[in-house]
């Protein structure tokens, strides 16, 4: 019997499914559809809410090596959902950001190779967010112009590392009604949010290829 690969999802309270109580969100909506497929990819969503790329970077290869199951195996592919929260300006709307861009584009220049070096690894873009009800929490600011700044990164990051990376503000944004896919906080995915990016991530190809799925089998979501 062929043993399923194992996907480690590293990511903030997108990954955990913050905004979606019905269906757990995107991540949790890929792990039910892949168990359902024979042979299909076994997925552990490590999402944490609040955590930026440090916080990430410290915990990272903690939790996928012990998400290995069996004896001396550890998991073949690591998906990071990181980033939001660093695009955060504390205190008011030109505050200092959570974490700067140049150290947000350094501490991933050291994060992908480590972990390459344990499993193929993939990365996603940012989500939207709405300036008009900010500051979040009564202290954190969030723009477009910052989220677009910090996807940037994270993509030539994954160019520098040869890393497979979907961007999703763009697309997010090029629909007309956008804002209905964000809870009333104006920075988390509600469930319409999380059934738009489960649906772009369920037929990504570089995704699909790695899992050995047929894309003819993955591109329709269910939402």
């Amino acid at each position: 019997m062929q043993i399923p690969k194992k996907l480690v999802v590293l990511g903030d309270s997108g990954v955990y499914g913050w905004g979606d109580p019905e269906q757990g969100g995107w991540c949790e909506r890929l792990r039910r559809h892949w168990m359902d497929l024979p042979q299909g990819p076994v997925l552990y969503g490590l999402g944490v809410r609040g955590d930026g790329l440090e916080r990430l970077a410290a915990r990272a290869e903690a939790e996928v090596s012990h998400r290995g199951e069996l004896r001396r195996q550890r998991p073949q592919g690591i998906l990071v959902s990181i980033g939001l929260n660093d695009t955060a300006r504390v205190g008011r709307p030109d505050g200092r950001f959570q974490l700067a861009p140049e150290a947000f584009l350094f501490g991933l220049q050291q994060l992908l190779p480590r972990l390459q070096a344990i499993a193929p690894v993939f990365v996603l873009g940012l989500t939207p967010v709405d300036e008009a009800v900010m500051p979040f929490a009564e202290l954190l600011w969030y723009d477009l112009a910052s989220v677009r700044l910090y996807e940037g990164l994270l993509e030539e990051a994954c160019m520098e590392a040869d890393v497979p990376f979907l961007p999703l503000l763009e697309g997010l944004l090029a629909d007309p009604h956008w804002l209905q896919g964000l809870c009333s906080d104006g920075l988390h995915l509600n469930g319409d949010g999380h059934g738009q990016l489960y649906g772009r991530l369920r037929a990504w190809s570089a995704l699909l290829q790695w899992a050995e799925l047929d894309p003819h089998s993955s591109v329709t979501a269910a939402y």
